[in-house]
């Protein structure tokens, strides 16, 4: 099943480079992401509640390009199956050689399911998103523009990551994943394909329920339409947290 899922990946990568390789329009980008994700249970209950804020910079952390939120709830059914569900909120700022006209807001419900095994030695994590999406489409001039329609479309994403510790101890290791989304739904045009996101890092445990990544992302995208293709490269600081709420 592992190789299955590899080839499967490495196919997509091959599709991705064969499309944007006939586009001629692209943007090349440096950002700077800072990250909080936080999924905290409920003393021994199976229930929790996850977390997570995204401040995400522009030229290399000169200006913005987006800020995103995402509450939701967790129940972990085993020690190797979680399934989440809950809402986002992320605002896009205009950025890069081919900016949106103007900022715009985008609502999210979102499901998911995690799923940890062994596979070759390692620990490796799968996870399954499915988004609906509300994007604002945006209307007016000059400094005036207001959410004038709420553009729907859905978008399913999956993570495939895995760890290699560096240390004796295991408190220092080698973080790599890859995250491919796909659009679809009548409002999608040009753009099925929406985006890949490809990571190495150094992850460090902090505590038992705390630990920090650092590292680099490649995120090919694919803008709506499917006319500009953007080739971001990003340097992140991710900090997670597993710190139980406990009852009084």
């Amino acid at each position: 099943m592992m190789k299955l899922v590899l080839m499967a990946i490495l196919a997509l990568h091959c599709l991705v480079s064969q499309v944007h390789a006939s586009d001629t329009v692209s943007d090349s980008n440096g950002h700077l992401w800072f990250t909080y994700v936080g999924d905290h249970p409920f003393g021994s209950s199976p229930w929790g509640i996850h977390l997570e804020g995204q401040a995400r910079r522009s030229e290399m952390g000169d200006e913005w390009q987006q800020w995103l939120v995402r509450p939701g709830i967790n129940y972990t059914l085993s020690p190797t199956l979680q399934f989440s569900a809950g809402w986002a909120y992320a605002l896009t700022y205009r950025y890069g050689d081919y900016p949106v006209a103007f900022e715009f807001p985008e609502h999210r419900a979102w499901e998911q399911v995690v799923w940890k095994m062994k596979a070759l030695g390692l620990e490796w994590q799968h996870r399954l998103r499915l988004e609906q999406r509300w994007i604002g489409e945006m209307e007016g001039s000059g400094n005036d523009w207001n959410v004038e329609n709420w553009r729907y479309e859905n978008r399913l994403r999956y993570m495939l990551r895995t760890t290699i510790p560096l240390t004796q101890d295991k408190k220092t290791y080698l973080a790599l994943w890859d995250e491919i989304m796909v659009n679809f739904g009548t409002n999608v045009s040009g753009n099925h394909f929406d985006q890949n996101r490809a990571f190495i890092g150094i992850g460090h445990k902090l505590s038992d329920h705390t630990r920090m990544e650092f590292g680099f992302m490649e995120q090919t995208l694919q803008r709506r339409g499917g006319a500009i293709w953007e080739n971001n490269h990003t340097f992140g600081v991710w900090f997670m947290t597993q710190w139980p709420f406990k009852a009084r």
